[in-house]
C-alpha cells in the first residue's frame, strides 16, 4: 500500500533526528511548529551539508529563510542529497545565484490588490491572503516575497477592510483563503473569517489553500474540522508533490477533512528531481486518490527567483501527460497550467486533433492510432415559426352568419328555427 511508503523513514528519521521527544509532544501541532528547524547551525547537525554549501549558506545571513517542521524533516533520507523531501525544504546556495532569472511577483499578484490582502484578478473570484505564516518555507513558494516582512497574521481592521471589498463586490462568488498558510489562523479568527463571509449572499464557494495535511498533518485537529464542518460548503486545495509525502499521519489529516464533509484537491508543481517524471507522478496521483483526494492541477514551477533550479521545460509537463492520459483513470490526470504573469492560469496539454475537413476530424489517441471522426451536419435552418395570433384577432373575431337554403329562404345557420 503506497501509504506504507513513507512510514519507516518518518519513523526512523524521528528517532534519529528527534530522539527526546515525547509521543505527546510529537503529536502536538504546537509543538511541531515552534520546534521547526529556523537556523543554518541547527540544519548543519541534522542533515549533512558539503562544507562549500555550509559556507554559502552562512554567507547569507538574515537573507536566509528557512523553516521545516520536524515532522517533515523526518522524511528526509539524510544519505541521499537529491532526496524529493530534501529539495522542496533545504535551501541550497544555487537559490541566491545572480545571474539566475526570476521575478519578485511572478504572477503580478499586487497589480491586482485592490486592498491590503485581497487579489482581485479573474471577475469572480477573489485570493484573500489572510496571512503570512506558514509551516514550512517551501523553496519554491511563489509568495517568497512575503519572508521578508516576518510572519505576522493581518489585524481585525486589515480583515475587515477585505472582507468589505468582497461584501460589496457582488459579482465575487469564490473566495480562496491562502497565505502564507490561512490554517496558520487561531481558530477563533478563522471562525470570524468564515462566518463573516457566510452571511454575504453572493459568496456561493469558499476555498482553503493549506499544505497543512502535507508538511504538518497534526494540526488537522478534532477541533479544526469540526470548525470547518460550521461553515460548508468549503473545499480544501493541498499540495503533495511526492509520493513519500503520503504517510499514514497525512493520509489520516486527509480523512479528518474529509469526515467533516470537505472534499479535497490536490495542486502539485512540477519541480526538477522531485516529481518529474510519469512513473513519479502516476504513483503520487494513484496515491491520492486512495487516501481521497483528487489530483486537480499539475503547476508549471513559477519564474519566482531563487527557485530556477527546481524549474523544468514546460515540455516536460506536457509530456508527462501524455504518458498519463488513457493509461490510468481520467481522473487521476490532473491538469497541467500555466500560470502567467498578470494573465491567470492557461491549461497545455498534448495535441490530438491533428487537422479536420469540412465534415471529418482527423484524430489520434493515446496509442497514437490514428482516426477518421464524421462530424455530424449542421442541421437544416428551421422553418419560422408563424407567430400566434394576437388576441383581438381570428379567434376573438365576430364569426359572420354561414347563409344555409332551405326553402329557398335564407336563414341564419346560427338562429332557432321559429
Amino acid at each position: 500500500m503506497l501509504a506504507n511508503e513513507a512510514p519507516a523513514r518518518g519513523a526512523g528519521g524521528r528517532a534519529q533526528f528527534f530522539p527526546e521527544a515525547t509521543d505527546a509532544e510529537w503529536n502536538d501541532w504546537r509543538w511541531q511548529y515552534r520546534n521547526r528547524v529556523r537556523d543554518l547551525d541547527v540544519l548543519s547537525r541534522l542533515l549533512p551539508l558539503t562544507a562549500a554549501e555550509y559556507k554559502q549558506l552562512k554567507l547569507l545571513g538574515p537573507r536566509l529563510h528557512l523553516g521545516i517542521p520536524p515532522y517533515y524533516l523526518s522524511l528526509i533520507d539524510p544519505q541521499d542529497p537529491d532526496d524529493p523531501i530534501r529539495r522542496q525544504a533545504v535551501p541550497s546556495p544555487s537559490e541566491f545565484l545572480p545571474q539566475h532569472p526570476g521575478l519578485v511577483d511572478p504572477l503580478a499578484e499586487d497589480n491586482h490588490m485592490t486592498v491590503d490582502g485581497l487579489v482581485h484578478k479573474y471577475p469572480d473570484r477573489a485570493l484573500f491572503i489572510a496571512t503570512n505564516m506558514c509551516p514550512m518555507y517551501c523553496r519554491h513558494c511563489t509568495r517568497r516575497r512575503e519572508w521578508d516582512d516576518g510572519e505576522k497574521p493581518k489585524n481585525r481592521s486589515q480583515l475587515d477592510r477585505m472582507i468589505g471589498y468582497i461584501r460589496e463586490t457582488p459579482q465575487i462568488r469564490d473566495v480562496i483563503f491562502s497565505g502564507g498558510d490561512p490554517l496558520s489562523l487561531p481558530l477563533s479568527v478563522l471562525d470570524y473569517c468564515l462566518s463573516e463571509l457566510r452571511k454575504i449572499p453572493h459568496v456561493e464557494i469558499i476555498r482553503i489553500g493549506t499544505r497543512y495535511p502535507v508538511v504538518l498533518p497534526q494540526r488537522i485537529t478534532e477541533e479544526l474540522t469540526d470548525l470547518l464542518s460550521r461553515h460548508l460548503p468549503l473545499w480544501v486545495h493541498t499540495h503533495f508533490n511526492h509520493p513519500n509525502e503520503i504517510t499514514p499521519e497525512s493520509a489520516e489529516a486527509c480523512r479528518r477533512i474529509q469526515r467533516a464533509g470537505v472534499p479535497m484537491n490536490n495542486q502539485s508543481v512540477l519541480l526538477r528531481g522531485v516529481n518529474d517524471s510519469a512513473d513519479t507522478m502516476l504513483r503520487l496521483c494513484h496515491g491520492l486518490l486512495r487516501i481521497g483526494v483528487r489530483p486537480y492541477y499539475l503547476f508549471q514551477c513559477d519564474p519566482v527567483r531563487g527557485a530556477e533550479h527546481l524549474r523544468t521545460s514546460v515540455w516536460t509537463g506536457v509530456e508527462i501527460l501524455e504518458k498519463m492520459r488513457g493509461h490510468t483513470s481520467g481522473f487521476a490526470v490532473p491538469t497541467f497550467v500555466v500560470d502567467t504573469e498578470g494573465g491567470g492560469k492557461i491549461p497545455l496539454g498534448p495535441t490530438y486533433h491533428l487537422y479536420s475537413t469540412e465534415d471529418t476530424l482527423v484524430l489520434r489517441n493515446y496509442e497514437g492510432r490514428i482516426f477518421h471522426y464524421r462530424n455530424p451536419a449542421p442541421p437544416p435552418p428551421r422553418r419560422p415559426r408563424r407567430a400566434p395570433a394576437l388576441p383581438f384577432e381570428e379567434t376573438d373575431k365576430p364569426r359572420k352568419p354561414r347563409l344555409v337554403k332551405r326553402d329557398r329562404t335564407a336563414v341564419h345557420a346560427n338562429r332557432a328555427d321559429v
